[in-house]
Protein backbone atom coordinates (compact mmCIF):
# COMPACT_ATOMS: atom_id res chain seq x y z
CA UNK A 1 0.00 0.00 0.00
CA UNK A 2 2.72 2.58 1.01
CA UNK A 3 4.50 1.86 -1.97
CA UNK A 4 1.31 2.79 -4.31
CA UNK A 5 0.54 5.40 -2.58
CA UNK A 6 3.94 6.71 -3.50
CA UNK A 7 3.65 5.51 -7.03
CA UNK A 8 0.78 7.72 -7.26
CA UNK A 9 2.24 10.61 -5.94
CA UNK A 10 5.34 10.47 -8.40
CA UNK A 11 3.12 10.13 -10.76
CA UNK A 12 0.97 13.58 -9.97
CA UNK A 13 4.28 15.36 -10.57
CA UNK A 14 5.58 13.58 -13.97
CA UNK A 15 4.68 16.97 -15.86
CA UNK A 16 6.39 19.47 -13.44
CA UNK A 17 8.59 21.68 -14.88
CA UNK A 18 11.33 21.87 -13.27
CA UNK A 19 13.48 19.54 -15.27
CA UNK A 20 15.79 18.53 -11.92
CA UNK A 21 12.71 17.31 -10.06
CA UNK A 22 11.17 15.52 -13.24
CA UNK A 23 14.97 14.05 -13.25
CA UNK A 24 14.56 12.84 -9.51
CA UNK A 25 10.79 11.68 -10.17
CA UNK A 26 11.88 9.54 -13.29
CA UNK A 27 14.72 7.97 -11.36
CA UNK A 28 12.37 6.60 -8.81
CA UNK A 29 9.53 5.58 -11.41
CA UNK A 30 11.88 3.37 -12.95
CA UNK A 31 13.64 1.83 -9.97
CA UNK A 32 10.19 0.06 -9.52
CA UNK A 33 11.39 -1.72 -12.37
CA UNK A 34 8.87 -2.80 -15.47
CA UNK A 35 6.02 -3.88 -13.32
CA UNK A 36 5.27 -0.39 -13.24
CA UNK A 37 4.35 0.36 -16.76
CA UNK A 38 0.75 -0.27 -16.73
CA UNK A 39 0.74 2.72 -14.30
CA UNK A 40 2.40 4.82 -16.43
CA UNK A 41 0.33 2.75 -19.92
CA UNK A 42 -2.66 4.09 -17.94
CA UNK A 43 -1.99 7.94 -17.11
CA UNK A 44 -0.56 8.36 -20.81
CA UNK A 45 -4.52 7.27 -21.56
CA UNK A 46 -5.92 9.91 -19.19
CA UNK A 47 -3.86 12.79 -19.00
CA UNK A 48 -3.36 15.37 -22.28
CA UNK A 49 -0.66 17.71 -22.20
CA UNK A 50 1.61 16.08 -24.68
CA UNK A 51 5.11 17.08 -23.63
CA UNK A 52 3.55 14.95 -20.14
CA UNK A 53 2.66 12.02 -22.71
CA UNK A 54 6.21 11.74 -24.56
CA UNK A 55 8.00 11.96 -21.02
CA UNK A 56 5.68 8.89 -20.15
CA UNK A 57 6.76 7.14 -23.59
CA UNK A 58 10.42 7.74 -22.99
CA UNK A 59 10.14 6.34 -19.18
CA UNK A 60 8.70 3.29 -20.58
CA UNK A 61 11.76 2.73 -23.15
CA UNK A 62 13.75 3.19 -20.43
CA UNK A 63 12.12 0.40 -18.53
CA UNK A 64 11.95 -1.74 -21.52
CA UNK A 65 15.74 -0.65 -22.43
CA UNK A 66 16.83 -1.80 -18.92
CA UNK A 67 14.99 -5.51 -18.74
CA UNK A 68 16.56 -5.70 -22.74
CA UNK A 69 19.68 -5.09 -21.44
CA UNK A 70 19.85 -7.49 -18.69
CA UNK A 71 18.57 -9.74 -20.85
CA UNK A 72 21.27 -8.97 -23.37
CA UNK A 73 24.14 -9.58 -20.61
CA UNK A 74 22.79 -12.63 -19.86
CA UNK A 75 22.67 -13.71 -23.59
CA UNK A 76 26.43 -12.67 -24.14
CA UNK A 77 27.68 -14.75 -21.48
CA UNK A 78 25.99 -17.69 -22.31
CA UNK A 79 25.49 -19.72 -25.16
CA UNK A 80 25.30 -17.11 -27.17
CA UNK A 81 22.76 -18.77 -29.73
CA UNK A 82 21.85 -16.94 -33.15
CA UNK A 83 18.73 -16.58 -32.60
CA UNK A 84 17.79 -15.78 -29.52
CA UNK A 85 20.42 -12.81 -30.00
CA UNK A 86 18.17 -11.90 -33.30
CA UNK A 87 15.18 -11.99 -31.05
CA UNK A 88 16.28 -9.69 -28.51
CA UNK A 89 17.34 -7.08 -31.01
CA UNK A 90 13.94 -6.94 -32.21
CA UNK A 91 12.22 -6.83 -28.70
CA UNK A 92 14.46 -2.93 -28.66
CA UNK A 93 11.98 -2.02 -31.35
CA UNK A 94 9.60 -4.49 -30.39
CA UNK A 95 9.14 -5.16 -26.41
CA UNK A 96 5.89 -6.82 -26.85
CA UNK A 97 6.81 -9.23 -29.60
CA UNK A 98 6.11 -13.22 -29.60
CA UNK A 99 8.89 -14.70 -29.91
CA UNK A 100 7.59 -18.29 -29.70
CA UNK A 101 5.51 -17.10 -33.28
CA UNK A 102 9.10 -16.51 -35.06
CA UNK A 103 10.50 -19.59 -33.87
CA UNK A 104 7.51 -21.96 -35.02
CA UNK A 105 7.85 -20.08 -38.25
CA UNK A 106 11.46 -21.38 -38.68
CA UNK A 107 10.54 -24.60 -37.62
CA UNK A 108 8.23 -24.50 -40.44
CA UNK A 109 10.80 -24.17 -42.87
CA UNK A 110 13.32 -25.96 -41.48
CA UNK A 111 10.56 -28.88 -41.64
CA UNK A 112 10.20 -28.14 -45.46
CA UNK A 113 13.79 -27.89 -45.86
CA UNK A 114 14.62 -30.92 -43.83
CA UNK A 115 12.07 -33.34 -46.01
CA UNK A 116 13.74 -32.30 -49.06
CA UNK A 117 17.56 -32.76 -47.84
CA UNK A 118 19.35 -36.57 -47.76
CA UNK A 119 22.74 -37.77 -47.15
CA UNK A 120 24.11 -37.89 -50.97
CA UNK A 121 23.60 -34.22 -51.68
CA UNK A 122 26.59 -32.70 -53.05
CA UNK A 123 26.96 -29.35 -50.83
CA UNK A 124 25.50 -27.04 -54.24
CA UNK A 125 22.46 -29.36 -54.10
CA UNK A 126 22.37 -28.82 -50.57
CA UNK A 127 22.26 -25.08 -51.15
CA UNK A 128 19.78 -25.37 -53.48
CA UNK A 129 16.98 -27.07 -51.51
CA UNK A 130 17.02 -24.41 -48.85
CA UNK A 131 16.79 -21.63 -51.55
CA UNK A 132 14.56 -23.54 -53.80
CA UNK A 133 11.99 -23.73 -50.52
CA UNK A 134 13.76 -20.30 -48.43
CA UNK A 135 12.98 -17.78 -51.78
CA UNK A 136 10.83 -19.87 -54.04
CA UNK A 137 7.90 -21.58 -51.85
CA UNK A 138 7.98 -19.66 -49.08
CA UNK A 139 8.71 -16.34 -51.39
CA UNK A 140 11.47 -14.10 -49.06
CA UNK A 141 12.77 -11.47 -50.43
CA UNK A 142 15.62 -10.02 -50.49
CA UNK A 143 15.96 -5.74 -50.43
CA UNK A 144 18.44 -3.74 -50.35
CA UNK A 145 19.79 -1.81 -46.77
CA UNK A 146 17.81 0.87 -46.26
CA UNK A 147 18.42 3.27 -43.06
CA UNK A 148 15.16 4.58 -43.22
CA UNK A 149 13.51 1.47 -42.30
CA UNK A 150 14.96 -0.20 -39.37
CA UNK A 151 11.85 -3.25 -39.83
CA UNK A 152 13.96 -4.68 -42.12
CA UNK A 153 16.88 -5.64 -40.00
CA UNK A 154 14.32 -7.42 -37.32
CA UNK A 155 14.27 -10.95 -38.08
CA UNK A 156 10.39 -10.57 -36.58
CA UNK A 157 9.17 -8.42 -39.29
CA UNK A 158 11.30 -9.76 -42.08
CA UNK A 159 9.47 -12.94 -41.25
CA UNK A 160 5.96 -11.29 -41.29
CA UNK A 161 6.75 -9.33 -44.20
CA UNK A 162 8.53 -11.89 -46.19
CA UNK A 163 11.31 -9.01 -46.87
CA UNK A 164 14.44 -8.30 -45.30
CA UNK A 165 18.07 -6.77 -46.31
CA UNK A 166 20.88 -9.34 -46.87
CA UNK A 167 21.77 -9.30 -42.59
CA UNK A 168 17.57 -10.22 -41.75
CA UNK A 169 17.74 -12.44 -44.15
CA UNK A 170 21.58 -13.52 -43.46
CA UNK A 171 20.36 -14.28 -39.76
CA UNK A 172 17.75 -16.27 -40.85
CA UNK A 173 19.91 -18.42 -43.25
CA UNK A 174 21.54 -19.43 -40.95
CA UNK A 175 19.87 -19.98 -38.06
CA UNK A 176 18.52 -22.56 -40.64
CA UNK A 177 21.57 -24.12 -41.92
CA UNK A 178 22.77 -24.56 -37.94
CA UNK A 179 19.44 -26.61 -37.62
CA UNK A 180 20.01 -28.84 -40.28
CA UNK A 181 23.98 -28.89 -39.95
CA UNK A 182 24.65 -27.41 -43.44
CA UNK A 183 28.17 -26.07 -42.70
CA UNK A 184 27.38 -22.07 -43.93
CA UNK A 185 28.63 -19.41 -41.78
CA UNK A 186 29.24 -15.58 -42.49
CA UNK A 187 32.57 -13.82 -43.56
CA UNK A 188 34.09 -10.41 -43.33
CA UNK A 189 33.84 -9.41 -46.42
CA UNK A 190 34.09 -5.62 -47.14
CA UNK A 191 30.83 -3.66 -47.71
CA UNK A 192 29.11 -7.05 -47.59
CA UNK A 193 27.66 -9.54 -45.39
CA UNK A 194 27.99 -13.02 -47.56
CA UNK A 195 27.96 -16.70 -46.49
CA UNK A 196 30.38 -18.84 -47.33
CA UNK A 197 30.02 -22.96 -47.38
CA UNK A 198 33.26 -24.28 -45.44
CA UNK A 199 34.86 -27.04 -46.40
CA UNK A 200 34.39 -29.06 -42.61
CA UNK A 201 37.12 -31.39 -43.50
CA UNK A 202 39.77 -28.93 -45.08
CA UNK A 203 41.63 -27.44 -41.89
CA UNK A 204 42.43 -31.19 -40.78
CA UNK A 205 44.29 -31.32 -43.93
CA UNK A 206 45.57 -27.84 -44.54
CA UNK A 207 45.63 -26.29 -41.12
CA UNK A 208 48.39 -23.83 -43.00
CA UNK A 209 46.34 -22.89 -45.74
CA UNK A 210 44.77 -19.14 -46.64
CA UNK A 211 41.23 -19.09 -44.61
CA UNK A 212 39.87 -18.57 -48.39
CA UNK A 213 40.58 -22.42 -49.16
CA UNK A 214 38.16 -23.61 -46.38
CA UNK A 215 35.52 -22.15 -48.24
CA UNK A 216 33.60 -23.98 -51.23
CA UNK A 217 31.57 -21.37 -52.40
CA UNK A 218 29.82 -18.16 -51.51
CA UNK A 219 26.15 -17.15 -50.88
CA UNK A 220 24.08 -13.84 -51.26
CA UNK A 221 21.12 -14.15 -48.55
CA UNK A 222 19.38 -11.58 -51.05
CA UNK A 223 18.63 -14.50 -53.07
CA UNK A 224 20.71 -17.31 -52.37
CA UNK A 225 23.03 -16.76 -55.06
CA UNK A 226 26.23 -18.88 -55.30
CA UNK A 227 29.57 -17.09 -56.15
CA UNK A 228 32.65 -18.77 -57.11
CA UNK A 229 36.19 -17.77 -55.91
CA UNK A 230 37.19 -15.95 -59.25
CA UNK A 231 33.38 -13.77 -58.31
CA UNK A 232 35.41 -13.19 -54.86
CA UNK A 233 38.61 -12.65 -56.44
CA UNK A 234 36.88 -10.05 -58.82
CA UNK A 235 35.41 -8.18 -56.35
CA UNK A 236 38.20 -7.44 -54.38
CA UNK A 237 40.42 -6.09 -57.60
CA UNK A 238 37.32 -3.90 -58.39
CA UNK A 239 37.72 -2.47 -54.54
CA UNK A 240 41.78 -2.25 -55.43
CA UNK A 241 41.78 -3.78 -51.65
CA UNK A 242 43.75 -7.19 -51.07
CA UNK A 243 42.02 -10.25 -49.88
CA UNK A 244 43.61 -11.19 -46.75
CA UNK A 245 43.20 -13.78 -44.83
CA UNK A 246 40.99 -11.87 -42.15
CA UNK A 247 37.81 -11.59 -44.71
CA UNK A 248 37.40 -14.66 -44.93
CA UNK A 249 37.85 -16.36 -40.85
CA UNK A 250 33.73 -16.99 -40.35
CA UNK A 251 32.18 -14.49 -37.81
CA UNK A 252 30.78 -15.77 -34.72
CA UNK A 253 27.31 -15.27 -33.16
CA UNK A 254 28.60 -12.52 -30.90
CA UNK A 255 30.08 -10.66 -34.13
CA UNK A 256 26.82 -11.35 -36.11
CA UNK A 257 24.88 -9.54 -33.60
CA UNK A 258 27.17 -6.88 -33.11
CA UNK A 259 26.93 -6.12 -36.38
CA UNK A 260 23.06 -6.28 -36.55
CA UNK A 261 23.44 -3.66 -33.71
CA UNK A 262 25.66 -1.31 -35.53
CA UNK A 263 23.71 -1.44 -38.85
CA UNK A 264 20.18 -0.94 -36.53
CA UNK A 265 21.94 2.03 -34.70
CA UNK A 266 22.50 3.92 -38.38
CA UNK A 267 18.33 4.22 -38.83
CA UNK A 268 18.37 6.46 -35.96
CA UNK A 269 21.23 9.11 -36.89
CA UNK A 270 18.86 12.02 -36.25
CA UNK A 271 18.00 14.42 -33.73
CA UNK A 272 15.03 13.08 -32.10
CA UNK A 273 16.16 9.60 -32.22
CA UNK A 274 19.55 9.90 -31.66
CA UNK A 275 19.15 8.84 -28.23
CA UNK A 276 18.50 4.92 -29.76
CA UNK A 277 21.51 4.97 -31.77
CA UNK A 278 23.19 5.99 -28.57
CA UNK A 279 21.49 2.68 -26.68
CA UNK A 280 21.77 -0.13 -29.40
CA UNK A 281 25.71 0.96 -29.79
CA UNK A 282 26.20 0.63 -26.15
CA UNK A 283 24.50 -2.93 -26.50
CA UNK A 284 27.08 -3.32 -29.66
CA UNK A 285 30.03 -1.95 -27.66
CA UNK A 286 29.09 -4.74 -25.02
CA UNK A 287 30.16 -7.05 -27.48
CA UNK A 288 33.83 -6.48 -28.14
CA UNK A 289 36.05 -8.69 -27.15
Amino acid sequence: MKENNEIKALLKLIDDPDEDVYSTISDRLVSFGKEIIPHLENLWENIHNEEAQERIELLIHRLHFSDLTAEFIKWKDGEADLLRGAIIVSKYHYPDMNAVVVMQELEKLRRNIWLELNSYLTPMEKVNVLNSIFYNYYKQQGIEISYDSPDTFLINRTLESKKGNSISNGIIYLVLCELLDIPVKPINIPRQFILGYFDQQYESLNPSGHASEKIKFYIDPLSGQMYSHKDIENYFKRLSVPPVNSYFRPMNNRRIIQFLLEELSKCFDNTNNQYKMHELLSLANMLDV
